[in-house]
C-alpha cells in the first residue's frame, strides 16, 4: 500500500487482523520492507503487522533533509493513519535510530521492544566506526569519502554477508543485494544515504536519553542477535542486557541481517514473546 504522510509518498506492508496488537517492523540499510517477507506471516497470527519502507529505501520516495527524525515523524503519521495507538516495536540497524525516537517521545505507546543487531550504547562501536567518526567530528568532502565509502555494490553485499562462515553466506540469495543496490542507484537515492551517515551521529548524541528511557520504563524486551555482524560490536548485547535486566536474549549463529538465515527461528521467538507479553498486559 501507499500512503502520503505530510507530504512524503511512503510504501507500506500491512498483515493481519487491524483490531489486534500492532507491531511495528523497522528495517535497517540497505533493505526494506522486504527483510521481513520471511517472517510476516507467522507474526500476522497475533498481531497487526506494519513494515513500511522508509523515505529514500524500497518503493518510498526520498524526501528533502532526510534525518531518522524526520522518518520517524513520517511513521508517526503512518501509525495515526492505521489507528495504532499502541504498539511493539522491532529495532534493526538504521531502523534503531528511528524507533527510538518514537519510544523516548512517547514511552506508553510501547508495549515491548524487539532488538535485533541494533545499537543504543557505545559499546557497539569498535574501530570499524573510526573514519564515521572523523566524519562526524569535521565533515570535510575528504572525510566524507571514507565514511561513505560502503556505499557501492560491494559495500551492499557485504551487509548480508560480510563477516559470515561460507556455510551462512550460502543461503543468501545474491538478488537481495543486487536489488537494494538497483534501488539506490536510482535518483536522490545516494544523497539520502550519504545525510544518514551523517545524522547517525545525531542518533550516538542521543545514547544518553535513550539510556534515561530504558532506566525508567523498563519495556519489555526480547534480543535476537546475529553474532557474526560486523558492523556493531558484540559487547553491544552485553550493553543492552544491563539496560533491561529482564530481557529475553538470543545470540544466534547468523549475519547483521539475521532475519535473512534465521527467519523461522526467530519469528516463532517473536511470536511468543509477544503472546507472553499479552498475556500479562
Amino acid at each position: 500500500m501507499r500512503f502520503e504522510i505530510e507530504g512524503a509518498d511512503m510504501a507500506v506492508r500491512l498483515a493481519g487482523d487491524q483490531e489486534k496488537p500492532a507491531l511495528l517492523l523497522i528495517h535497517g540499510f540497505p533493505s526494506s520492507s522486504e527483510s521481513f517477507r520471511n517472517v510476516t506471516d507467522t507474526l500476522a497470527q497475533n498481531c497487526f503487522v506494519i513494515t513500511p519502507d522508509l523515505p529514500g529505501f524500497g518503493s518510498s520516495e526520498p524526501i528533502e533533509r532526510p534525518s531518522f527524525s524526520r522518518s520517524a515523524d513520517l511513521i508517526d503519521g503512518l501509525l495515526a493513519r492505521l489507528g495504532a495507538g499502541s504498539f511493539h516495536l522491532y529495532l534493526h540497524d538504521y531502523g534503531a535510530a528511528v524507533g527510538l525516537h518514537l519510544a523516548t517521545r512517547a514511552p506508553r505507546r510501547i508495549r515491548s521492544l524487539i532488538v535485533q543487531n541494533a545499537n543504543a550504547h557505545e559499546s557497539g562501536m569498535g574501530p570499524q566506526w573510526s573514519a564515521t567518526r572523523a566524519y562526524w567530528d569535521g565533515p570535510t568532502p575528504e572525510r566524507e569519502a571514507e565514511a561513505t565509502a560502503h556505499l557501492t555494490f560491494e559495500g551492499t553485499r557485504d551487509q548480508y554477508v560480510g563477516g559470515a562462515p561460507r556455510d551462512l553466506a550460502e543461503r543468501i540469495d545474491p538478488r537481495l543485494w543486487e536489488e537494494n543496490w538497483r534501488v539506490m542507484s536510482l535518483p536522490g537515492r545516494l544523497e539520502t544515504q550519504r545525510a544518514l551517515v551523517l545524522d547517525y551521529r545525531n542518533h550516538v548524541a542521543r545514547f544518553g536519553e535513550i539510556a534515561d528511557y530504558f532506566d525508567r520504563w523498563q519495556p519489555p524486551a526480547l534480543m535476537l542477535w546475529g553474532r557474526h555482524d560486523i558492523f556493531f560490536d558484540l559487547e553491544e548485547t552485553l550493553s543492552w542486557m544491563k539496560a533491561l535486566p529482564r530481557m529475553e536474549a538470543h545470540i544466534l549463529d547468523g549475519p547483521h541481517l539475521l532475519l535473512e538465515t534465521h527467519p523461522v527461528e526467530c519469528a516463532a521467538l517473536m511470536n511468543t514473546f509477544v503472546s507472553r507479553v499479552e498475556g500479562q498486559r
